[in-house]
């Protein structure tokens, strides 16, 4: 029966690809609209698709490289699982196919989205929606069928059925494939962030700020850049980033479940399955919940968040009860304590979604707040959304804080001194968190749609009536993406819990490659291992006090250091990377409207191209230093200061980098629906002094929440999967 479940997991990833094409047809099929309509919408796809190709060419070099390295240490030095230059490939490969997929069918949506706000909101609403489904499907789609099909394939090199420590080698190679992902989410999400904010910026200040031309005007040389971006940044990168985040918790958990179980091979390959079902059974709720996501004609900011939160919130707890039956059928030992980890994953994540609503939608008082600042000018509006940004962090850090506790107490089933169990708990919170992603990235794949169909209206010369309806579809935009940016840092947070755990698995797994080779391994605190069974089956808190890991090793309090500073250095870096690739689009859109006469006129059509070319080459650029040290720092710190120094790495880099996350994206979602609200008719409207002031503190976030925030979870999970992935370099090579 069990072996039977398995083929659930292909299954639902199937059907979850199969709706993900029938949506994508059911779009095409709606009319793309007027024939300026398309000429624009052509223009961004072109953008986007070359934006793409390039970017793949500079990721592809990096992929080859790494994997030149990681057959080095799998073939030359046996320090790795000889499948792991395969599984990195595949996990890049799908995370990029992912970005892909959503981006193509954004760029799509984006003038059937407009073209169908001049019938109705509710069907720009359910057009713009599915859109964004497509990106969802596609996500947990190709997750689960890449994480199937590698189990599959190592399960039949390693019996599971013949040795209990198989499932360890099993899970613990698949976490190299979560290393692959990561590595492209992050290159997806600062490449696309600084695309689409040195162009946002860029035509926010010289055409709504200097110019004083309407946001996505046509005259304003950056608007298809901006365009452009939305889609590489947003779309692409949002796909990749939650690609990872879904594969990572799944993975990981299921590594955790291998160790906890070590002693029982049928108990074992339960603790290991479950996470994937409860991911299987997501996707079928998730279906269920894009359709029933509609809303009516005239419908306040209230009442089309309330449509979104009723399709989530429906999937949500019908995989509760899902989870039950799963949980049930397995007879999964304390069920009731892994089923309460899940409710507690799932609450967790509504949890963050509803404060990130409330400090960031005009609805609010914390962003109308902001927007009563511009009175007093650029400078108050900044302060406030400071201000704003960093209260904002209290309850999603108070939220995880409670729900890792709650969930390691369900997992160990009450007893602390359960360690396994619990981290096991934790795993399986940030799984039941995803399990319902197919829809939550809907909601927020959505937005870019939107905001790309108010500029397509605009540029197209749509009626006032049209641009209402888009207007109101982008400002819900702006609170679904944040939403969707807090829910992929809290899910980023209890993941890097659960890889940490998992980075002890391997590090055993390691030190028994080494035992192939070696007569025994030699632990910082003197004591000598010799026999493999006897290894595996030590305890987490034992094997952390043989490698001296605790708060009075002066080694661990250092990687705390430098984990919490690249936090902060990446932010700088990508913070000035969006400046500097700003400047060069503000000097562009300047000297245009200098040299080409007739262009604010309207008689002459400014040089799109060349701002595209100019975002192009400033992401790709800028993106190699941050992402590359990402991915340097973790590796040298664990062979300069060894395994104590790389789990205080961790732990800084987990510490620093989720609170800093959620207070740069709610400042930015803020900033953003602060000058939205000032645009629909308050505080004097477009073009007041109130709108030029919240104007420069959206041109702020714009970075904030696109760019650095976002990125933070990728680099604290990508530092984890790094760190897992050279172990057993860790183990053998330590300097200090």
């Amino acid at each position: 029966m069990i072996n039977n479940l398995f083929w659930l997991v292909p299954v639902s990833a199937v059907l979850a690809l199969s709706f993900a094409f029938f949506f994508f047809r059911q779009i095409m099929k709606e009319d793309e609209g007027t024939e300026l309509m398309k000429k624009i919408a052509q223009h961004v796809r072109n953008g986007a698709m070359a934006y793409l190709k390039q970017q793949y060419k500079v990721v592809g070099l990096f992929f080859l490289i790494l994997t030149g390295v990681f057959c080095i240490l799998a073939y030359w030095f046996h320090l790795q699982n000889p499948w792991v230059p395969f599984a990195f490939l595949t996990g890049g490969f799908f995370s990029a196919l992912a970005g892909f997929f959503g981006m193509k069918t954004a760029t799509y949506a984006s003038a059937r989205t407009a073209n169908a706000a001049r019938n109705s909101l509710s069907h720009a609403l359910r057009v713009a929606f599915r859109s964004g489904a497509v990106m969802g499907l596609v996500v947990v789609g190709l997750g689960l069928l890449d994480i199937s099909a590698w189990f599959y394939a190592l399960n039949f090199v390693y019996p599971a059925a013949e040795d209990t420590h198989n499932l360890m080698i099993i899970t613990t190679t698949m976490l190299t494939f979560g290393m692959g992902a990561s590595a492209q989410a992050l290159f997806a999400r600062v490449g696309g962030g600084i695309f689409t904010k040195a162009a946002d910026v860029g035509a926010d200040l010289v055409g709504k700020v200097e110019a004083g031309i309407p946001e996505d005007d046509p005259r304003n040389p950056a608007t298809i850049a901006d365009n452009v971006g939305d889609n590489v940044g947003d779309v692409a990168g949002m796909g990749a980033d939650l690609y990872e985040s879904y594969c990572g918790s799944i993975l990981a958990t299921a590594a955790i479940g291998a160790a906890a179980y070590i002693d029982n091979t049928t108990v074992q390959f339960k603790a290991v399955l479950t996470p994937m079902l409860i991911a299987a059974v997501g996707i079928i709720l998730s279906i269920l919940g894009i359709y029933l996501v509609r809303t009516k004609e005239n419908a306040t900011q209230r009442d089309l968040l309330k449509s979104l939160s009723r399709g989530v919130n429906t999937s949500s707890v019908l995989i509760v009860f899902a989870s039950f039956g799963i949980l049930k059928l397995l007879g999964i030992d304390n069920w009731l304590g892994i089923l309460g980890a899940i409710v507690t994953g799932l609450l967790v994540g509504i949890v963050i979604g509803k404060a990130t609503e409330y400090f960031t939608s005009a609805e609010y008082r914390p962003t109308r707040r902001i927007a009563e600042s511009s009175d007093t000018g650029a400078a108050t509006v900044i302060i406030s959304g400071l201000g704003t940004g960093m209260i904002s962090t209290f309850v999603p850090v108070i939220a995880v804080v409670v729900g890792i506790m709650l969930a390691y107490l369900a997992g160990a089933g009450g007893d602390m001194a359960n360690m396994k169990m619990g981290l096991y708990g934790i795993g399986i919170a940030a799984v039941g968190m995803l399990s319902t992603l197919g829809i939550t990235l809907a909601t927020d794949a959505y937005g870019p749609i939107a905001d790309n169909a108010g500029g397509n209206a605009e540029m197209s010369g749509l009626g006032p009536e049209v641009r209402k309806r888009t207007d109101a579809l982008d400002s819900l935009g702006n609170t679904t993406a944040a939403t969707g940016k807090g829910f992929a840092i809290g899910s980023a947070a209890l993941t890097a819990l659960a890889l940490l755990a998992s980075y002890i698995e391997e590090l055993k797994i390691g030190i028994v490659r080494l035992l192939q080779t070696a007569s025994s391994y030699m632990f910082p605190n003197g004591l000598e291992i010799t026999d493999k069974s006897q290894l595996l089956n030590i305890d987490i808190n034992e094997f952390m006090s043989y490698f001296q890991v605790h708060l009075m090793n002066p080694i661990v309090l250092v990687g705390i250091f430098i984990g919490a500073m690249m936090a902060f250095l990446f932010c700088g870096l990508t913070m000035n990377a969006v400046g500097r690739a700003a400047g060069k689009m503000v000097a562009e859109v300047r000297r245009q409207f200098k040299e080409i006469p007739g262009i604010l006129e309207g008689k002459a059509e400014p040089e799109y191209a060349r701002c595209v070319a100019i975002s192009t080459k400033g992401a790709q650029l800028e993106m190699i230093l941050p992402s590359t040290l990402a991915i340097i720092v973790p590796v040298l710190v664990g062979l300069i200061f060894g395994v104590p120094g790389a789990i205080g790495l961790l732990v800084g880099g987990l510490g620093a980098g989720f609170v800093l996350a959620v207070f740069m994206a709610n400042s930015g979602g803020a900033w953003d629906n602060a000058k939205k609200y000032i645009e629909s008719g308050k505080m004097g409207g477009k073009g007041s002094d109130a709108h030029k002031a919240a104007v420069i503190g959206d041109t702020v976030g714009d970075p904030f929440k696109d760019t650095s925030g976002p990125s933070l979870n990728i680099l604290i999970k990508l530092m984890s999967m790094i760190t897992i992935v050279m172990a057993g370099v860790t183990v053998a090579f330590t300097l200090l």
